[in-house]
């Protein structure tokens, strides 16, 4: 049983090997549908030999009847799974934006345009799959949950369609490659330090005394602080535990440059804390620039600010295209 997953799925390797995305919609027509015999099919030939030998040897008639009919319905199941699959279509949905380690939520539209159901369906990737069902004329949208390890563009990469209808003596499968990427984040730093503060603003102002008019900067969360202060946003968007603090004077635009960073945080670590801090930022609601080799982004504050931010850490020193 292990050795013949092993050679199916090698087989599968050979034949199917990944290629540049599709375009969409994806059309499964009958040279994209492929059909072998699952484990049980395989073991059912086996007894159904057995059965046609001993049907010769002691020219049992009733015995050679129930062999052909056994075989005439793994024909037709065969038949019945090549017919679930086919003339279905694929398109690709949408991919929101995840934080490197979090789990990437690709989601795919899957069409039924013909008037009977597929049943027994199974679409994901080699690593985790879902179970699926179409009524006629039905178009679902499906959720392929794929963990995300390093920042840039995630693709969705090679997605396999199938069903072992009606019995399970048969599977038929295709491989989709559709058109979806995913734009992973740096993960922010854990414990990172607060914001930076008495940075200087482009005017020339400083942040001064400590009050309760303006806002000031964070710095990490004591069991004392009031919760009004705590910035939950950067919370709730996996960030450290931080507090709001707050000058009785107005203050500038706070700058996150990477050329301010300590020399012995290497490149990875440099856009950790960089994303921590534009997290932060964004949850306290203040604004705030953000300086790279290259470029600097703002001041300006606000959620497209934020994700602009994120969307440059993210592709530091990458292609900006998805299939650059």
């Amino acid at each position: 049983m292990r050795r013949l997953a092993t050679l199916r799925h090698r087989l599968s390797q050979w034949l199917l090997r990944a290629g540049p995305p599709e375009p969409s919609p994806i059309v499964l027509g009958q040279s994209r549908i492929f059909v072998l015999p699952t484990g049980a099919g395989v073991g059912f030939a086996g007894a159904l030999l057995v059965m046609l030998i001993a049907s010769i040897n002691y020219n049992l008639g009733l015995g050679f009847a129930l062999v052909f009919l056994l075989a005439g319905v793994a024909v037709a199941s065969m038949v019945h799974a090549f017919r679930n699959l086919l003339d279905l279509s694929v398109r690709p949905g949408r991919a929101a934006a995840v934080f490197a380690g979090e789990t990437a939520q690709f989601h795919l539209l899957v069409d039924n345009a013909r008037r009977f159901r597929r049943p027994a369906l199974k679409i994901g990737t080699p690593r985790a799959d879902t179970p699926l069902e179409l009524a006629a004329d039905e178009t679902r949208d499906v959720l392929l949950a794929v963990p995300s390890e390093q920042r840039g563009w995630m693709r969705l990469g090679r997605v396999v369609l199938e069903t072992s209808y009606p019995l399970g003596l048969i599977r038929a499968w295709c491989v989709l490659l559709p058109d979806l990427d995913c734009l992973v984040y740096p993960a922010p730093e854990r414990d990172a330090p607060p914001l930076p503060r008495g940075v200087q603003s482009d005017s020339g102002e400083r942040l001064r005394r400590a009050g309760d008019e303006d806002f000031a900067g964070l710095r990490r969360h004591r069991l004392t602080d009031s919760p009004r202060h705590v910035a939950w946003k950067a919370v709730a968007r996996g960030g450290p535990m931080l507090t709001k603090e707050f000058a009785g004077a107005e203050g500038g635009d706070v700058t996150l440059d990477w050329n301010a960073l300590p020399e012995d945080l290497d490149v990875e670590a440099r856009l950790s804390r960089l994303t921590a801090w534009v997290i932060a930022a964004a949850a306290a609601a203040v604004s705030f620039s953000l300086r790279l080799p290259g470029g600097r982004y703002g001041p300006d504050s606000g959620p497209a600010h934020e994700e602009a931010c994120l969307k440059r850490l993210a592709l530091f020193g990458l292609p900006d295209a998805p299939h650059g």
